[in-house]
């Protein structure tokens, strides 16, 4: 039989490109979502499926419904976003989680939160492995989303010692590809819309922060098979590419990929921007025989592409480019 599969923020980046891919291997999907950063667009070729459902819901009120699974991925997710309304960040992190904890309890299945790379701050062990705890500022305009899920983890680790409930924790590193919101402020996003339209591509600090970027679909393979595996997983495992690359090396090579003369522009980094961030990948090698596949010139190419269609072509043409690039 199908399983009936729930995606909360199933309408965003991540969370439309898992739901395409829970319904290609026969799933039904519940795809959940209050469209603050997710679109109706992304999921729009899904929507004629017969497996696919779509509900408008925020996850900081109840839910009931009847499911086999739950990826709780609702919450916005980048600093433009998540800084708009710190307060309700926070509380898409903690009360969606317990409001999600709640729902599996009941049904008693299994569920996989994702959290983020930003539970570990600006960090100062480098790789950074799940056993570090982090460089956090629990004051600063970061400390909305980095605070939020760090509590939603220890919600999820307290739930699955005192209810026994079989819990999934995810932290996922910098993900990129078609989908992204244009205007989310992130550096892949902005460098490309920047150098497709010939603009100034902004380059926070001196360029020397590090980062490593994971294309979306092996991200989303990454987060299957960790919610496929048959054993209890006490420990969080992160999900990324541990391919390090500085931010003004990746402007000039998507300034080059794009054939554009745009100029370098430098800004004053934002507070607590972490100067490095690179996943230890080696409990999910382990755990879920996962490394990611997709290099970096290879996503970037894909992603391109997708933007320039977004910028130039029509909202068919569009989706016909995702369905090929996913």
């Amino acid at each position: 039989m199908n399983k009936r599969v729930l995606v909360t923020g199933g309408a965003g980046f991540i969370g439309s490109h898992l739901c395409a891919r829970l319904l290609k291997e026969k799933n039904d999907v519940l795809c959940v979502d209050n469209f603050f950063t997710g679109s109706r667009s992304n999921v729009s070729d899904l929507v004629g499926n017969p497996s696919f459902e779509l509900l408008r819901h925020d996850v900081t009120f109840p839910l009931y419904v009847e499911v086999d699974e739950i990826y709780n991925l609702a919450c916005p997710a980048s600093p433009i976003h998540y800084q708009r309304d710190p307060v309700q960040t926070t509380k898409t992190s903690v009360v969606g989680a317990i409001n999600m904890l709640g729902l599996a309890k009941r049904l008693r299945v299994r569920i996989l939160q994702t959290s983020t790379s930003e539970v570990y701050g600006d960090p100062d062990v480098h790789p950074q492995p799940e056993d570090y705890r982090g460089r956090v500022n629990i004051t600063g305009p970061r400390a909305c989303y980095d605070e939020g899920k760090r509590c939603a983890e220890t919600l999820f680790f307290d739930y699955q010692r005192q209810h026994r409930l079989p819990i999934r924790v995810a932290r996922i590193f910098n993900t990129y590809g078609p989908r992204m919101h244009p205007n989310d402020g992130r550096v892949v996003s902005n460098f490309i819309i920047q150098a497709l339209t010939g603009e100034p591509i902004t380059l926070y600090g001196d360029g020397q922060q590090t980062r490593s970027f994971c294309y979306v679909d092996d991200q989303v393979d990454g987060l299957v098979r960790l919610m496929g595996v048959d054993q209890d997983i006490p420990v969080p495992v992160n999900i990324g590419n541990p391919t390090e690359i500085t931010i003004a090396e990746l402007a000039h090579r998507i300034v080059a990929m794009c054939h554009s003369r745009s100029v370098i522009s430098y800004r004053p980094l934002p507070q607590d921007d972490p100067t490095q961030r690179c996943p230890d990948i080696s409990r999910a090698r382990d755990l879920l025989h996962w490394k990611p596949k997709v290099d970096l010139e290879d996503g970037l190419r894909r992603t391109i592409a997708y933007f320039d269609a977004l910028l130039t072509r029509s909202s068919a043409e569009i989706h016909a480019f995702e369905k090929v690039a996913s």
